[in-house]
């Protein structure tokens, strides 16, 4: 009998994080893949990561909306209680033989959570990483609430037994999306017209000049900053007057600080090189990626993928702190200047080589096949 494996997809970014494991789950003999689709990947405003979900062949079991507007502490606490109510009677109806959840959000908790209450084992994808603001703590904790543990590196296998659990339970597969960033054709990457795929606002201007990509999400811990820190970007952008492509944040405590002051600097720079962009499809936003010049922001990206892809990237603030990184990254305050300056440095190296820090392109393979073997136990192990 195959085993049911029930994957919850709750963000555009853990789509590209699972993406190839889906595939390989969906093709292995012994397993049978279940979908669930919830949280901001539905809705509109953060670029519908359904729409890729459905376009790559995949078909949901289930579509939960559980997203209370506001972009705050509060709604987002509301949104994860939502999320465990909604999550529990699919998974009950479901009645999959291993939960898989991904990564660090909150919708990410409120899996691990149901899941566990309902004796079904926890498959955590990207535990034992460190980093800044809440993701910290709730990565940690779903790391206890998990079962089964695929990480990313040696350092967060090393981290995860050191919580306490079984090394018998814990793979180093890498991370699934850099199967994605594998994939990447280097010499000719860049084959759509962005402008005409996925439109976006503000002027177009030439790919086949220099530009530059940011990618800027809300910090929780400092989320009333985010106001402040993404006019500082701003300024530097515009100052540096090079073509841009910046992306929308998620819906974190803070984003509607960004959003509000992406909208006020559209409505008084008409004539700006920067053109903003809700979301691409996983492979195509790495295509942009690997042609640009320089990544900016705080989003893990410029880490994972752009480490293997070999991107320059300047990394903004605490939302990455501690986070392992290869030698594509410099770190920069949130200050103007402080931005520039690292941005002029990253266009000027020419050492910057690929990494596999992240993985080697093969991690979606790794974890269907353990997934088909492996023992599912929900009763943890007390190591003396």
């Amino acid at each position: 009998m195959k085993r049911k494996i029930c994957v919850v997809i709750t963000a555009r970014p853990s789509y590209s994080r699972i993406r190839s494991a889906l595939y390989a789950i969906q093709s292995h003999p012994d397993l049978e893949l279940q979908l669930i689709i919830s949280g901001s990947a539905l809705l509109p405003k953060y670029g519908s990561a359904i729409d890729f979900i459905l376009e790559d062949g995949f078909i949901p079991d289930a579509q939960i909306y559980h997203m209370i507007e506001g972009e705050t502490l509060l709604s987002s606490a509301k949104s994860t209680g939502l999320a465990i109510i909604e999550l529990s009677s699919e998974l009950n109806k479901l009645q999959p033989d291993a939960v898989v959840t991904i990564a660090d959000r909150y919708e990410t908790l409120a899996t691990a959570i149901a899941a566990s209450y309902l004796n079904i084992p926890v498959v955590h994808i990207q535990g034992g990483e460190v980093t800044g603001s809440n993701d910290e703590k709730v990565r940690h904790a779903i790391t206890k609430l998990s079962d089964i543990h695929f990480v990313s590196t040696n350092k967060a296998y090393e981290r995860v037994i050191s919580m306490g659990e079984n090394p018998d339970s814990v793979y180093v597969t890498g991370c699934p999306s850099i199967d994605i960033a594998k994939q990447i054709d280097s010499n000719s990457p860049l084959d759509f017209n962005p402008f005409e795929k996925y439109g976006g606002v503000g002027n177009t201007f030439n790919t086949s000049e220099d530009y530059l990509i940011v990618m800027q999400h809300p910090i929780t811990t400092e989320h009333y900053l985010s106001n402040n820190q993404t006019l500082e970007t701003l300024e530097a952008i515009t100052k540096l007057n090079m073509p841009t492509f910046w992306f929308w944040p998620n819906p974190d405590a803070g984003s509607a600080g960004i959003s509000k002051e992406i909208r006020v600097f559209r409505e008084h720079h008409e004539h700006s090189k920067i053109h903003f962009v809700i979301n691409m499809s996983p492979e195509d936003f790495l295509k942009l990626t690997i042609s640009s010049s320089c990544i900016i922001g705080n989003s893990s990206v410029a880490i994972r993928e752009c480490s293997f892809l070999g991107v320059p990237a300047v990394n903004l603030g605490t939302r990455q702190f501690g986070r392992e990184r290869g030698s594509n990254v410099i770190d920069s305050s949130h200050d103007s200047a402080d931005i520039i300056s690292a941005v002029k440095r990253q266009l000027s190296r020419t050492d910057i080589t690929q990494d596999n820090l992240y993985g080697d392109g093969t991690a979606g393979e790794k974890i269907a096949s353990i997934l088909s073997e492996c023992k599912f136990n929900i009763s943890k192990t007390l190591l003396l």
